[in-house]
């Protein structure tokens, strides 16, 4: 298996481990063939952003123990689906974005500089 690479070319750095995160719940936006949603954008969640996608039908602040997850609260960082991500740019809640944790894929469905204007540390220089 080839090793991941993330949005600025280099190797995908863990996005969180308590929570667990990642579609493989090994703390990276690692993804597969089983990835449905493209659990991609490493991103610190915010209560705007856990509010716009609560509306959207999918609330990420509820407990579900019996799927082992643990509810999100703002200050979180979080494997987001790229979709959901783009959605909340659109809708002006897009929550900051870990760049280095951020899988490549991602770039199938935002722009770098979209991505990196939501940097939540600075972008290194090329």
């Amino acid at each position: 298996m080839k090793e991941a690479k993330n949005i600025l070319g280099g190797k995908l750095e863990t996005c969180c481990m308590s929570p667990l995160t990642g579609y493989y719940r090994n703390g990276k936006c690692e993804t597969g063939p089983g990835d449905m949603g493209s659990h991609v954008v490493c991103a610190r969640v915010t209560d705007d952003f856990l509010n716009f996608t609560k509306l959207q039908g999918n609330d990420l602040t509820t407990p579900s123990p019996i799927n082992g997850f643990p509810g999100l609260t703002a200050g979180d960082k979080w494997c987001l689906c790229a979709s959901r991500w783009k959605q909340a740019l659109k809708a002006g809640v897009a929550p900051p974005v870990i760049l280095s944790a951020t899988h490549e894929k991602a770039l199938q469905f935002a722009r770098l500089q979209d991505l990196k204007e939501h940097a939540d540390e600075p972008a290194p220089e090329a």
